[in-house]
């Protein structure tokens, strides 16, 4: 069992956005270095998902992320996904 992180954008603005970014970058950097990262990226309204290998790496990526600390994602989900086409 898969898990996806669904992010919110806070509506914050590109220069915002780019500031945090740097750190937001070496958050998700180590968790691909982990090998727990499946697949990591925005959505054109600058929300966001983030799939993981399992949900405790989702839940800690959650905890870390600059992106959720510093308020440009409003509002998150943790989701379980039952991916049938991916092995684990």
């Amino acid at each position: 069992m898969k898990a996806v992180v669904i992010g919110e954008s806070s509506g914050a603005t590109m220069e915002v956005i780019m500031a945090a970014y740097p750190r937001h970058k070496l958050v998700v950097d180590k968790f691909i270095e982990q090998g727990d990262v499946i697949g990591i990226g925005p959505f054109t309204d600058r929300g966001n998902m983030a799939i993981f290998k399992t949900r405790a790496a989702a839940e800690q990526f959650a905890r870390e992320d600059p992106f959720m600390l510093e308020g440009l994602v409003k509002s998150y989900a943790i989701r379980d996904w039952d991916d049938n086409l991916l092995p684990g």
